[in-house]
């Protein structure tokens, strides 16, 4: 929501606050600034329209009576303290740790401000929130790197159609006009899911392959969000019908890649420091894997290793391999080197391998 507009419905609601009647559109708009500053009778009543239904949607208990008894069409509004003030907050001490443990959860400025407040009216209500160390030593924490996160988000809360170039693997850059609908995370990436008004559908975006900024048209949904929308189920079901590669002989480095053994058909120890992993590939693989950096290389087959290989190179190159964004390319590229000099016997070129961005296409 805009600053301007945040600042005047919170000064309509001071002032429907404090007075002990009605008060009539008239007084409100001589008394608020930014109804006085509308240059016409019709802009004013469009903006106080919109600003009294943004109040009721927001919960705020907006009563309407009539000023006086004498003149029964004189109409006001007001609201009523005891409606709006909120009921004693009682929680259980799990309840209050489990809410201050959510309010760490975001490292992004677009949720931490408004975790701080929540966190700050709870301690002023006497509500001990957790402030220490979260249990076991674990400290949860969600990353968002992207840039076109918090647009998307500011998009998905305000309900604006968005437009944004996009790029697909293997194909070029395309500007997408998207409905959007939620954001959700799977397997450390961010997905956008929405309908897409250029293919006419329901599709899912990998925000990290969105290459340019992200514009908020300001024009309103017309379709209807679905009842049930799962993204990451979407994702997966993707992800899974993929073309199959069969297995992939992999090299690793000992000690690491603890997800990727837990997931892996076998596992062969090497004398060299470097082990031996059989994997089923599938059309997403190339991303995952490469997200392993140097630690691992792709023996086998030769299209899943040239498929990292090309990805690698993009981010070398600066290219759409992660779609441009943040300092990733710039980390990647750094530890892209360090990988090549230090890469296992028979790694060949796909000792290049390192943080790429191939995988799952919507």
């Amino acid at each position: 929501m805009p600053a301007s507009k945040t600042e005047r419905l919170v000064n309509l609601v001071i002032c429907l606050l404090a007075s002990r009647t009605y008060v009539t559109k008239e007084r409100l708009r001589s008394t608020l600034e930014p109804y006085r500053n509308c240059p016409t009778d019709e802009a004013f009543e469009r903006m106080f329209e919109r600003d009294k239904e943004e109040l009721r949607e927001l919960g705020i208990p907006l009563e309407v009576g009539t000023v006086s008894a004498l003149f029964e069409d004189e109409v006001g509004y007001r609201i009523a303290p005891g409606e709006y003030a909120l009921p004693d907050l009682h929680l259980e001490p799990d309840e209050a740790a489990a809410l201050g443990v959510a309010a760490r959860f975001w490292q992004q400025a677009t949720m931490a401000q408004a975790a701080s407040s929540a966190l700050l009216k709870l301690k002023a209500a006497g509500i001990d929130v957790g402030g220490g160390a979260a249990p076991l030593g674990i400290e949860p924490r969600v990353r968002a790197e992207a840039p076109a996160f918090e647009p998307l988000l500011e998009a998905v809360y305000e309900r604006q159609v968005v437009r944004f170039p996009y790029r697909r693997p293997g194909a070029e850059v395309r500007l997408r006009e998207v409905e959007p609908w939620t954001i959700d995370s799977w397997r450390g990436r961010w997905y956008l899911a929405g309908f897409d008004l250029d293919r006419d559908d329901a599709r899912v975006f990998r925000l990290d392959r969105i290459t340019g900024p992200v514009m908020l048209t300001g024009r309103a949904p017309s379709h209807k969000v679905p009842d049930r929308l799962d993204v990451r189920a979407q994702v997966d079901a993707y992800a899974r019908s993929s073309t199959d590669l069969g297995p992939a002989i992999l090299k690793v480095r000992a000690g690491t890649c603890f997800y990727l053994r837990r997931s892996a058909v076998s596992v062969t120890e090497g004398e060299d420091g470097w082990d031996t992993v059989i994997v089923t590939a599938r059309g997403d693989t190339a991303g995952w894997l490469a997200e392993y950096g140097a630690d691992v290389v792709v023996i086998d087959p030769p299209a899943l290793r040239d498929a990292v290989v090309a990805g690698l190179r993009a981010v070398a190159t600066g290219g759409a391999g992660n779609g441009g964004s943040g300092s990733g390319s710039g980390s990647s590229v750094a530890r892209l080197s360090a990988g090549a000099r230090s890469g296992p016997p028979r790694a060949g070129n796909a000792a290049q391998q390192e943080s790429g961005r191939l995988g799952v296409a919507s």
